[in-house]
């Protein structure tokens, strides 16, 4: 199979796989609704940081060792299921509270800080590299678009950097389209709502990770 001709299908699959929900798409939802579309660009591209070096490490074998090690599965399912849960109820604190770090009494959101950039692209990162099912998907769907003969880690990061390509796009694109609605969202009342609404979420998507077999 050649690579280009590979491409359309390798493009389609990302599309499909990347629109199911998961702890990415609530991440990148609430980062928007609360934070505009300024707030959720860092998210964004720190899950795609996270993504493309799962994919690195896919094309020089790593990753299948941590796929195929019972204990680094399980550390990180418990590491990234406990992301997962901090983040929930850290959003649980700030509806209980009613008013979150950084907003002002009318209910705008402070300007984002270059220390809150980098810990939105954090919390994005850690919640991609502590994600044992990343590791999983890369050993299962990479080798399919791989022709035979070609180099085996050029192949993959080529890949890779459309996938991440083609999920910024998409992601970023979700996140003007919340954003846009981010004043009704922005309301004190609303606004607490969302974070009991997205904290509940990532709880359980914190606990499934945790618990989660294979």
């Amino acid at each position: 199979m050649d690579l280009i001709s590979s491409l359309p299908a390798f493009v389609l699959a990302v599309m499909l796989i990347s629109a199911s929900p998961g702890p990415a798409m609530a991440l990148i939802l609430r980062r928007a609704a609360l934070h505009r579309f300024s707030g959720a660009v860092p998210t964004v591209l720190g899950l795609e940081a996270g993504l493309y070096v799962w994919a690195l490490l896919a094309a020089t074998g790593i990753t299948a060792l941590v796929a195929a090690s019972e204990v680094a599965y399980l550390v990180l399912r418990v590491v990234g299921g406990g992301f997962l849960l901090y983040l929930g109820f850290k959003a649980w604190r700030t509806a209980w509270r009613g008013v979150a770090v950084g907003e002002a009494v009318t209910g705008e959101p402070g300007a984002e800080s270059s220390r809150s950039w980098w810990k939105a692209f954090g919390e994005g990162a850690v919640v991609m590299l502590a994600n044992p099912k990343i590791a999983a998907f890369m050993i299962a769907f990479y080798p399919q678009f791989v022709p035979a003969g070609r180099p085996l880690f050029t192949t993959t990061a080529l890949l890779a950097a459309v996938q991440v390509a083609v999920e910024i796009v998409l992601y970023l694109a979700l996140a003007a389209v919340v954003g846009r609605a981010g004043t009704w969202f922005r309301r004190p009342a609303i606004r607490r709502g969302l974070e009991a609404v997205s904290g509940t979420v990532l709880i359980a998507l914190g606990l499934r990770m945790a618990v989660e077999s294979r």
